[in-house]
């Protein structure tokens, strides 16, 4: 059964960077080992400030650890007693210098993770599933989103066999890499058990760093065959029969009437008739009978 690769991981090095920043390629399972540690311990106490993306950047005697939170006033604390709290854990942790830098996100509505937290809040506080997740998709969408998407899977409402439902609105393009498309998973834990909500979110396109120009030099062609004519030469353009050849009127007016007299002749060459030769008979007089 096919499954759906994340999209971030998807747009690594193409629209999105990595999370973490460093390279040991000796070591290379210690420090990933160390990245986990560092992330387990950060979002175990600092669960309820609304936390989203945590970079680490490594050099060699020290790391930077990036948090991303919609409530920063908790993690720093009053006077920054949680902040250095943390930093001392760390440093307990790794045995390196350690440098904790809070990021505030303004537009929390258009962060999968945080969205999809939240709904899990709701379904833990006996929420309606349907309510929760038409609540977040209509706030996603107001703050400007593209297009946003929703799912939950569990036993929801309490029933006995789990089941997933969704609900989606406007345009999200997953396999367009060019698309910023945020993903965010989180489980709600109710007496029936686990539920798991997912959110995908398009925050509109993205153009990689020395793609735009070639972009617009492919498109101006392009316009430039749209806006033209499109009709082929010797064909009067894009009406049937209007050129000469087809039918058509000629460059100009015949001669003038054939040789049968003022009501009879045949029109000249160049007429509306166009080339072709007068009928048997046109131009001559019947004798009559008297």
């Amino acid at each position: 059964m096919g499954h759906k690769v994340h999209p971030e991981v998807l747009r690594v090095g193409y629209i999105h960077d990595w999370k973490s920043t460093w390279f040991n390629e000796r070591e290379f399972s210690d420090y990933l080992l160390e990245d986990i540690r560092i992330r387990d311990h950060i979002e175990g106490k600092l669960a309820h400030a609304g936390l989203s993306d945590i970079t680490i950047r490594k050099d060699k005697n020290e790391i930077e650890v990036n948090i991303n939170t919609a409530r920063p006033g908790i993690v720093i604390g009053k006077s920054g007693t949680e902040v250095d709290a943390l930093r001392r854990e760390l440093h307990r942790m790794t045995k390196k210098s350690v440098k904790v830098n809070i990021l505030e996100i303004k537009r929390p509505e258009l962060d999968a993770k945080l969205v999809a937290q939240s709904i899990a809040e709701q379904l833990q506080n006996r929420v309606a599933f349907r309510r929760a997740m038409k609540r977040s998709l209509t706030s996603a969408i107001r703050s400007g989103a593209k297009g946003v998407k929703v799912q939950v899977s569990g036993r929801l409402g309490g029933a006995e066999m789990a089941r997933t439902e969704g609900y989606s609105d406007g345009r999200v393009p997953l396999h367009t890499l060019r698309a910023d498309i945020d993903y965010g998973f989180f489980e709600a834990r109710t007496t029936f058990g686990r539920i798991g909500v997912k959110v995908w979110i398009n925050k509109g396109e993205i153009m990689p760093k020395g793609f735009a120009q070639d972009l617009t030099q492919i498109e101006a062609p392009q316009q430039m065959r749209t806006d033209g004519a499109g009709g082929r030469p010797g064909r009067g353009g894009g009406a049937r029969g209007g050129g000469p050849g087809r039918g058509g009127p000629g460059p100009g007016p015949g001669p003038g009437p054939g040789p049968g007299g003022p009501s009879g002749g045949a029109q000249g060459a160049g007429g509306p008739a166009g080339d072709r030769p007068p009928p048997p008979g046109a131009g001559t007089q019947r004798p009559g009978n008297g």
